[in-house]
């Protein structure tokens, strides 16, 4: 069984792929940019007439530019993000569940604290006392979204350290650290990739909410959640600007939840095999 086999992973990562390449090339074939207003052209509905496709919004600026680029900053936030909480997801998972004992205790109940927070607050509270800072997106939504990949990888570490090929290693005077690194990680990838899958929309939402309350990338730079909180001002006026990028965020939700649905599918077929 391979993995294109699987329809959903096939169909939902060459959507994914396709409005990736979309948004990397659409705005070098285009006329326009991202910056250009034009009081002549304000709230154009889509034309091919100019080759504004996706209209024109408030300012006059074309809004198919803005949306790719639009779809590049949300796609690489949470992708960044997701890549953050991975690493510390993993390493802490990874280290409490093998070590155990009195550190695994110490370690999840420092867990089940930060659960305790509202983190999407703490996000706010971050984005409020450091400014508005774009790197700072990346690093506040991956270092609060780990905490569901720390307590995936201790369970499956507590699972995996009862092994024979862990015992072994043990006996052969292996290091923890290396025990660690080449035989519990190795055997976590399954699994991770796939909540990898299903945290990168959990990203996506965090970041279209703080753009959306205008904590999130600044002018002249948009993403879709900030496309989604302009369009709602423009919406009796001009419907699209609000249709066209709240489309393209719930597709692309919908995709990565698919994709993750997916792989799980196709990880849990090959470990029954």
């Amino acid at each position: 069984m391979s993995l294109l086999s699987v329809r959903s992973v096939r169909v939902s990562g060459g959507i994914i792929l396709t409005i990736a390449v979309l948004a990397i090339v659409g705005p070098w074939l285009s006329p326009h940019d991202h910056v250009s207003t034009d009081f002549n052209r304000l709230l154009l509905s889509p034309t091919l007439s100019g080759a504004h496709i996706f209209g024109t919004d408030d300012l006059g600026r074309d809004l198919f530019v803005r949306t790719m680029l639009g779809i590049r900053v949300t796609l690489l936030v949470a992708i960044v993000a997701s890549l953050v909480s991975l690493v510390i997801g993993v390493a802490y998972g990874a280290i409490a569940g093998f070590v155990g004992g009195r550190v695994d205790a110490t370690m999840m109940r420092f867990v089940d604290t930060l659960y305790a927070l509202p983190f999407i607050f703490f996000v706010i509270l971050l984005m409020v006392a450091f400014e508005r800072n774009f790197l700072l997106i990346f690093v506040a939504i991956g270092a609060v979204n780990w905490l569901d990949m720390a307590r995936i990888v201790r369970g499956q570490t507590l699972s995996l350290k009862e092994r024979e090929f862990v015992a072994a290693a043990r006996l052969t005077g292996v290091s923890t650290s290396r025990i660690i690194l080449r035989h519990i990680a190795p055997n976590l990838i399954g699994i991770v990739i796939v909540y990898v899958t299903l945290t990168i929309p959990q990203a996506i939402l965090v970041e279209s909410f703080l753009s959306f309350l205008g904590l999130g990338v600044q002018e002249p730079q948009t993403s879709l959640g900030a496309l989604v909180d302009a369009g709602v001002n423009l919406m009796e006026g001009a419907t699209w600007a609000l249709l066209i990028p709240a489309g393209l965020l719930a597709l692309l939700l919908l995709c990565f939840n698919f994709l993750g649905d997916g792989l799980r599918d196709f990880f849990d077929a090959r470990h029954s095999a």
